[in-house]
């Protein structure tokens, strides 16, 4: 489904540690919005619903909703740390386009909703 490298994955560990949600799952899913019409989330749940796709990778326990995993299948995600700080990366083989900024994209088979927020 989804893969967390491990930089990406020590990140999420120490995050998890600040906020005290050691026991969440990392829930990621994608909702319209963005210059392209779709755009990534993330957070940590503790409630796993129906239909939800579970799985682990690198030690960190995810969730994905069914709306979101098929756009989401085979998509990697990484953190990289640089002179000007950090911040997580995804590479979504799914993705026909997306903006210039990189916090949206579409898929062949779905268009989302684009707005002007990028």
């Amino acid at each position: 489904m989804v893969t967390l490298t491990e930089p990406a994955a020590n990140r999420i560990k120490e995050m998890m540690e600040q906020e005290n949600e050691q026991d969440s799952f990392l829930r990621i899913g994608i909702k319209g919005g963005g210059c392209t019409g779709l755009s990534y989330g993330m957070g940590f749940d503790t409630e796993v619903n129906d239909g939800d796709e579970q799985f682990e990778s690198n030690g960190i326990k995810v969730i994905v909703d069914v709306d979101s995993a098929p756009a989401l299948k085979g998509t990697v995600i990484d953190f990289k740390q640089n002179m000007m700080g950090g911040g997580f990366t995804i590479d979504n083989p799914n993705a026909i386009a997306s903006c210039g900024c990189g916090s949206s994209f579409r898929t062949a088979t779905n268009a989302g909703t684009p707005t002007s927020d990028c």
